[in-house]
């Protein structure tokens, strides 16, 4: 795909999906501390079931000192209905304890140092750096945004740091933070996992996708 076609794209979510009060987060939070280990909590959960978990888990550790001196177990009594909680339940404490030794309690603010944390790659990086900080080093890569960039052709690829890269090189800067929301809305709304809705679609004309699985099994 030719960079003037992924910025069509890109104009054409930014119609449909409009980014209200500039917020691209779908889980709420209040300051970067929350939005942090309510990213790392998100990995391979409902939106529903983070926020749902939110208010218990933070009216009982609202800051990095409070969920350092937490025991995983009790943590994991109110993050039981997530999954992976167990897991979850350990790095959300070492990171707040990382957070707390190392960082003097505040939330770091740059690719490298988040990703030293327990729980946190690059994916959880990029988000937490966009929506708590406006920082945008890069595209946070999920299955969504995997997916629907692949089948519109603005990626070869399968893996979530070339499909990064690949993004990345097409679109301008600016819009990297817009990118992964308007691609989550996309997977989420029209191009789902089955059965796509092709016949909603506004970007049928630039899908490869749709031109080769569909439109060239039709012909």
């Amino acid at each position: 795909m030719d960079a003037d076609t992924a910025r069509t794209i890109h104009r054409r979510l930014l119609a449909q999906y409009p980014i209200e009060g500039g917020r691209t987060n779908f889980i709420p939070f209040d300051n970067p501390f929350e939005s942090l280990i309510l990213t790392i909590l998100s990995a391979q959960t409902t939106d529903a079931s983070v926020i749902a978990i939110r208010e218990p888990l933070f009216s009982r550790y609202p800051t990095p000192e409070a969920l350092a001196e937490a025991a995983p177990e009790d943590v994991e009594q109110i993050i039981r209905t997530l999954g992976f909680h167990h897991a979850k339940s350990r790095y959300i404490v070492a990171t707040a304890q990382r957070i707390v030794r190392e960082f003097g309690g505040e939330v770091p603010r740059t690719m490298e140092e988040l990703r030293s944390l327990p729980g946190v790659g690059r994916k959880t990086a990029n988000i937490v750096l966009s929506h708590a900080f406006g920082i945008n080093v890069g595209i946070a890569v999920d299955t969504h945004v995997r997916r629907v960039s692949h089948r519109l052709g603005m990626t070869d690829s399968k893996n979530p740091d070339i499909i990064e890269r690949d993004l990345m090189a097409l679109l301008p800067e600016k819009t990297w933070g817009e990118m992964n929301y308007l691609l989550i809305r996309h997977g989420r709304a029209i191009c789902t996992a089955r059965n796509p809705k092709h016949e909603e679609c506004f970007l049928c004309d630039l899908c490869r996708y749709y031109r080769e699985e569909v439109k060239g099994k039709e012909s």
